[in-house]
């Protein structure tokens, strides 16, 4: 199987498929990666240990600092307790919430990384457009400005100069 291949199949398992924990499975909260496809969780209820992500997702899926995860814990592991069995989406926390199986200690943390990600998005403006001369103005201000470029400010004076030459 090619590399493509098998990552439009792990991408679709974990985006597609919606995962009940079973009894012996956690959800717990990546708090930091380490490296070498190590990261450092926390369970619901306060119990920090490290997980390995399985080979199937290592360059497929990213996790990050805040991520929810479906993990199988492992019995002779010391520092490695667990391996991800499933990474969480928004859309999958929500109906795990609607559906009670969400710990209670997750619920406030889970609801700021919704509104975070909700504020950071742009929105776009509730008023449709009018039509004729208001619509072909020069006036950006409404428009998305993106952080990461300069920001380059040109003046009436140097756009007159401009065209009078």
């Amino acid at each position: 199987m090619s590399q493509a291949t098998k990552r439009k199949h792990v991408v679709k398992e974990v985006l597609g498929e919606h995962m009940v924990p079973s009894d012996q499975q956690q959800i717990v909260r990546v708090l930091r990666t380490p490296g070498n496809n190590l990261h450092e969780v926390e369970t619901a209820q306060g119990q920090r240990f490290l997980v390995s992500m399985p080979s199937k997702y290592r360059k497929n899926i990213w996790i990050k600092r805040g991520d929810f995860l479906i993990v199988d814990p492992i019995e002779e592991g010391e520092k490695v307790k667990a391996e991800i069995s499933f990474v969480l989406c928004k859309d999958h926390v929500r109906s795990l919430q609607k559906e009670g199986l969400w710990p209670e200690a997750f619920s406030e943390v889970a609801e700021k990384h919704n509104n975070r990600h909700r504020q950071t998005q742009p929105e776009l403006p509730a008023e449709p457009q009018s039509s004729g001369e208001e619509s072909s103005s020069e006036d950006d201000s409404d428009l998305f400005v993106n952080t990461n470029r300069r920001q380059y400010h040109e003046s009436e004076e140097e756009s007159e100069e401009e065209e009078a030459a």
